[in-house]
């Protein structure tokens, strides 16, 4: 899969360096993915939480920090669209952002 934009991710740990290499290591392993289907996510992340819109919740070290990214299962692209604290994650409506 293509994600966009690891720059998001960067910036993130730069300010919370604990997340930096669980955040490369799901980098890594979805760069090498090829999803076609929410199944095929689960198959990797049991834990990642399938919602609206072609959205799913990342739980990023140990469920300290959530990443949400929009998949677009056609164009094999992942879209970072938030990652953050639990209580930064409690203020975003994940469907839509």
């Amino acid at each position: 899969m293509r994600i966009i934009a690891r720059s998001t991710l960067r910036q993130f740990w730069e300010i919370h360096p604990d997340a930096e290499q669980p955040l490369k290591t799901w980098y890594d392993e979805v760069s090498r993915a090829e999803w076609t289907s929410p199944t095929d996510i689960k198959i990797t992340y049991r834990n990642a939480s399938i919602i609206a819109n072609n959205r799913v919740v990342f739980n990023i070290k140990g469920n300290k920090y959530r990443l949400i990214v929009h998949v677009r299962y056609d164009i094999n692209i992942v879209f970072i669209r938030f990652v953050g604290t639990h209580s930064e994650y409690d203020n975003v409506d994940a469907a839509t952002i």
